[in-house]
């Protein structure tokens, strides 16, 4: 323990992750804190409270508060471990993108008054304008989307400045509802953090600027200038600018950590404070892909990226600024039905146990003897849909399955469904191509294989499979030698081995062909029926 140490953390939407590596990118401890068996106090479900508007809107926030008490837990068990961590040189973090906290005028003050004998969270009063934070999961900013992109000429044009069509979960149209529906909260508002920087601004103790990473999910920043673009600013809410810091490369050291937590939990004085990024652009850190690479994170959302040198933003899905080298984006398409849904399907069609999950999974035949299910549970993202939908061979729409149906179909539907909306961005994966799975899907060997089977390539795992935690040790550890990111990982003894996980099974490539084919047509069908108001198809 007498090598340097450094510290990533990940505040996700479930829980609060603390991952520390040594000066070769090995793990040294883990630890995490998770919201609702934890801290039940908060009431969440998932990690989210689940509201309603004045309208009848839903809407999906987490107590800003609560994160905070995660972190005051989180860091009582870091020094109950045999970690010093006065060896943590440097530390710097992710979170879930889009979401987003609102600093109360006169806050920053109160940073540097904290007292060492007190928890964080019981100092909190006062310093918030807004309680709850919206987060990725609330859709309830339409109207605000479609101002954004009428107001500045159009989806497209938004499209090819931020890297993204106007989405309901990002921050820009979360500001925008937030002035509409509170504009007194909105006027004493000083400064806006992402969840990202707001972990930062815990450490550093004075307002972390947003690194250009995570300023990408936020239909706000020009992505090819890397800042700010004043003509999205001004269709969000007046002044916005004000209360956004310039936005940050993700390299890079905003400070050393404040003096709280020396005196509380004994960091040294000379921790670096590493900006922090958004938890998909951190678990492309923590998986180091390479151009043509793919990687599918299994969480509460699956989220498919890639590296791209040359970024093409389309209507469908994100361009990002790459959080490790600044002349490189990362393609990102998300999809909100993720985990929950997989774990919602497991409770009614097992004995509740993910070993019977696989075994119905099993029991069945690739392609499902062409039954097909499109399961929108949550307001999707892409495609903008909602419902459960099921259909035979025919495309005859079908009430229910059998609980091994109904398996199978929700999980073949989860790969093609991101092989489909990929090669509508132009991407085609190739048999060399390496599908890199993280999150915690992605212990499930069966899930793996039907992803390998609908790419048609191999999957690869690493041995940590939160990789954006990983990834903000690892950034943090960058961020204090310099130079390139690739060749610190090359030169790291300790970065996890790549394994094959699963091998594609090459004599169903004709089966998903077709089934990715035909998904686009249920797709069209699904959306156009949405539209129209009818439920045909849906359960």
């Amino acid at each position: 323990m007498r090598d340097s140490l450094y510290l990533g953390l990940d505040l996700s939407t479930q829980q609060l992750k603390a991952l520390i590596v040594g000066e070769q990118l090995e793990v040294v401890r883990e630890e995490t804190v998770h919201f609702d068996s934890e801290l039940p106090e908060f009431g969440t479900q998932g990690g989210v409270c689940r509201g309603k508007r004045p309208n009848g809107e839903e809407c999906i926030t987490a107590p800003t508060v609560m994160w905070v008490k995660a972190l005051d837990l989180l860091l009582q068990k870091l020094q109950r471990s045999e970690i010093p961590l006065n060896k943590i040189v440097a530390i710097s973090g992710s979170g879930q993108q889009h979401g987003s906290v609102f600093w109360k005028s006169g806050a920053s003050v109160a940073f540097g008054k904290h007292n060492p004998f007190k928890p964080l969270h019981e100092q909190f009063t006062g310093l918030l304008s807004v309680a709850d934070s919206p987060v990725w999961m609330d859709s309830s900013t339409t109207a605000q989307c479609r101002k954004l992109e009428e107001s500045v000429g159009g989806a497209e044009v938004v499209v090819s400045v931020t890297g993204s069509r106007a989405y309901e979960r990002f921050t820009g149209p979360q500001i925008a509802r937030l002035y509409a529906d509170n504009e007194e909260g909105y006027d004493a508002t000083e400064r806006i953090s992402l969840v990202s920087s707001f972990v930062a601004t815990l450490f550093l103790g004075a307002y972390a600027a947003i690194d250009w990473a995570d300023a990408s999910g936020m239909n706000l920043m020009d992505i090819h200038r890397k800042h700010w673009d004043s003509n999205c600013l001004n269709a969000c809410a007046p002044q916005l600018k004000h209360r956004l810091e310039k936005p940050c490369p993700p390299w890079t050291v905003l400070g050393k950590i404040s003096k709280y937590f020396c005196q509380r939990y004994g960091f040294s004085k000379d921790c670096d404070i590493v900006a922090c990024t958004g938890d998909n652009p951190s678990s492309l850190a923590g998986m180091n892909l390479r151009a043509g690479d793919l990687c599918i994170s299994l969480g509460t959302s699956d989220t498919v990226f890639a590296v791209v040198t040359t970024p093409r933003p389309s209507l469908e899905g994100h361009i990002l600024c790459s959080p490790v080298k600044e002349d490189e984006y990362m393609a990102m398409l998300c999809f909100k039905n993720g985990s929950l849904l997989r774990e919602k399907i497991r409770l009614g069609c097992t004995d509740g146990t993910w070993e019977d999950f696989e075994r119905k999974l099993n029991d069945t035949p690739a392609g499902n003897e062409g039954i097909m299910g499109l399961f929108f549970d949550e307001q999707e993202i892409v495609p903008h849909a909602h419902g459960i939908h099921r259909f035979d061979g025919n495309d005859e729409a079908l009430s229910e399955l059998s609980p091994a149906q109904e398996i199978r179909a929700l999980v073949e539907f989860q790969a093609i469904a991101k092989r489909y909306h990929l090669q509508c961005m132009g991407f085609h994966a190739k048999p060399e191509t390496r599908i890199f799975v993280t999150g915690g899907g992605s212990r499930n060997r069966t899930l793996l294989q039907v992803i390998a089977n609908v790419f048609q390539c191999d999957v690869y795992t690493q041995s940590v499979t939160n990789s954006a935690a990983y990834g903000a040790a690892c950034r943090a550890v960058h961020a204090v030698r310099g130079g390139s990111y690739f060749d610190l990982v090359h030169k790291s003894s300790g970065f996890p081995p790549v394994n094959v996980a699963v091998r594609h099974n090459a004599s169903l490539r004709e089966i998903y062909d077709k089934l990715t084919l035909r998904y686009g047509h249920l797709q069209a069908l699904v959306v156009d029926r949405d539209n129209s108001g009818k439920t045909n198809g849906h359960s």
